[in-house]
């Protein structure tokens, strides 16, 4: 199971992802960007619908492991590992 960490900006424009950045703390950490507005986990959602298309995976395999309520967010990818996980982002 591949870990990714996310800092997801809501109320885009556009659902989209930015690339890698660092957190506050210098992990790096990918830049997402979704129209759903943090409500009701529409945000997450919308998150959660992204990644899976992006990667080319089934959305059931993409799960919220924690960040609910953060903009800082660590998603959880079922039958990838680490370095598959990131050779997909590469290619996007």
């Amino acid at each position: 199971m591949a870990r990714l960490p996310v800092r997801l900006t809501p109320g885009a424009s556009t659902d989209r992802i930015d690339g890698w950045d660092a957190d506050p703390e210098g992990r790096p950490v990918l830049k997402v960007r979704v129209r759903a507005r943090p409500v009701e986990g529409e945000a997450n959602a919308a998150l959660i619908l992204l990644l899976a298309k992006a990667l080319g995976v089934p959305r059931s395999t993409v799960s919220l492991a924690r960040g609910g309520q953060s903009r800082l967010k660590m998603i959880e990818v079922e039958g990838l590992d680490d370095a598959g996980l990131r050779a997909r982002l590469t290619d996007l």
